[in-house]
């Protein structure tokens, strides 16, 4: 195996001076023969990781920081390579044993048999030798190669035994085959199946990490599928379950709002790798569950759905430790607008209309239509192509009215401590009153969004309240 990086005979000269054997494991191996791109190194040694770090560190220049973590026995620094940023990060080897109600594992001192045994799967657990007399040497004990060539995720050990230990693998087994594109072998499926109910013992951070990195694969919604088929879903995300299945009465049926939001989420996924976007594409109908009714002459209705989907996404991101900031306000406002753009798409697009959701929508317009076009799943291509074609007269309605009217980021031309001013006011409620109707008279398009305009516009309104000049 041929190891371009120069750290790799850097790591291999120190070790022999220090009488020890070290190995690059895990990820950059599988990488490598994948062909992915990695700046992510994880070195083993039959030793002290910590001693190797910080000796392999001052090798290369005094000036290098390591981080040191005692209770884990690793060590990492950062090095520049071909204007990349590497992580290297070196550990002992080790062998680990769980008790059956924590996540913390038994460490003691181990063999690179040990090590490889702890690894969770095949893939991940090959290791390149890097000591001078065997340099290069691929020590593959459980086949990762083969399962590489075929495509398969399995575990090097007894599955339930894996996932037991550290259940946060099942989670990782499904990422994998969603990012690689490749199956769980049966028995290793089976096993994440029986041992679902683990991952409750798992932070709420490290599933979140992990469904992200699921959000973020070219094509999601197979990742979704998996964790629905293994019963995980049910437990770390039981709202978009919910989602699940079609209900019919009088010979009505709704689509199956599951399926429907995976189309939804893979079509985004096609257009953009914003993890937020993303997310908002797999709420965006969170709320229909919740809302759903039949009426004798609509057949199924969800009227509201927007409304409740936007306030349930504060509580899922809380329950499932997502950002609780403005990326959680983004998803929040993509879901309560997500109908208004289809909604202008369906109707004779009015200025008035036009302005109101650029003023609602505001720099997230792009990615609200984004949202909107994605949406449209219908598998009457000609249906589709009408609304997609509408959505472009939307498209250019939107550009034309904001060159026009500057509401994307709309500041009043006037605002309240000029109204106060003018009128010799303190805070009082017809301040507020003014400026409301200020803006709205500008989203309607009374009135062009100018000062002049405004200044006549609020002296009427003024007027009207009995409200006069100061003298």
């Amino acid at each position: 195996m041929i190891l371009e990086h120069p750290i790799y005979k850097i790591v291999g000269e120190v070790a022999d001076q220090m009488g020890i054997k070290a190995y690059a494991v895990g990820g950059v191996v599988r990488d490598y023969f994948l062909h992915r791109p990695c700046t992510d190194i994880d070195i083993v040694c039959l030793g002290s990781g910590i001693d190797l770090a910080l000796k392999v560190a001052r090798h290369i220049s005094e000036n290098i920081e390591v981080r040191v973590f005692k209770n884990f026995g690793t060590a990492m620094f950062h090095y520049h390579y071909n204007g990349e940023d590497w992580q290297i990060e070196f550990v002992g080897a080790r062998k680990e044993s769980y008790r059956s109600n924590s996540r913390k594992p038994i460490v003691e001192d181990g063999t690179l048999t040990d090590d490889q045994n702890r690894r969770d799967f095949t893939i991940n657990a090959m290791a390149v030798a890097l000591n001078t007399e065997n340099y290069g040497e691929l020590l593959d004990p459980f086949g990762g190669i083969k399962d590489l060539n075929n495509g398969v995720i399995k575990t090097p050990l007894d599955p339930d035994i894996t996932f037991s230990d550290d259940p946060l693998r099942m989670m990782r087994a499904i990422r994998f085959a969603t990012q690689l594109n490749f199956i769980i072998e049966n028995k290793t499926f089976e096993a994440i199946a029986r041992n679902a109910h683990r991952i409750e013992i798992v932070s709420k951070e490290r599933i979140a990490d992990e469904m992200n990195k699921i959000v973020l694969s070219k094509v999601p919604s197979e990742g979704f599928k998996l964790l629905y088929r293994s019963g995980l879903m049910d437990l770390i995300f039981p709202e978009f379950s919910k989602m699940k299945g079609v209900d019919t009465m009088n010979e009505a049926s709704h689509k199956d709002n599951f399926y429907h939001t995976l189309e939804v989420l893979d079509n985004v996924a096609k257009q953009s790798n914003n993890l937020w976007l993303r997310w908002a594409a797999i709420l965006h109908d969170i709320g229909k569950p919740y809302t759903k009714r039949f009426d004798q002459k609509m057949g199924w209705t969800f009227y509201g759905h927007e409304v409740k989907g936007a306030k349930m996404v504060k509580q899922i991101f809380k329950k499932m430790k997502l950002p609780m900031n403005e990326k959680m306000k983004y998803v929040e406002k993509l879901v309560l607008l997500h109908l208004r753009p289809i909604i202008l798409s369906e109707d004779i697009v009015t200025d008035s209309a036009v302005r109101r959701l650029l003023f609602d929508a505001g720099d997230d317009i792009d990615d609200l239509m984004t949202l909107c076009e994605a949406d449209i799943t219908s598998k009457n291509i000609q249906k589709v192509q009408r609304y997609l074609n509408n959505f472009k007269i939307v498209r250019k309605k939107l550009i034309d009215i904001e060159e026009k009217d500057r509401i994307r980021n709309f500041q009043p031309p006037i605002n309240g401590e000029e109204i106060m001013e003018i009128f010799n006011l303190q805070p009082c409620r017809e301040i507020g009153l003014i400026k409301n109707a200020i803006k709205e008279a500008i989203l309607d398009g009374v009135i062009p969004n100018e000062y002049d305009a405004a200044y006549s516009f609020m002296m009427n309104e003024a007027d009207k309240m009995g409200i006069k000049l100061k003298k």
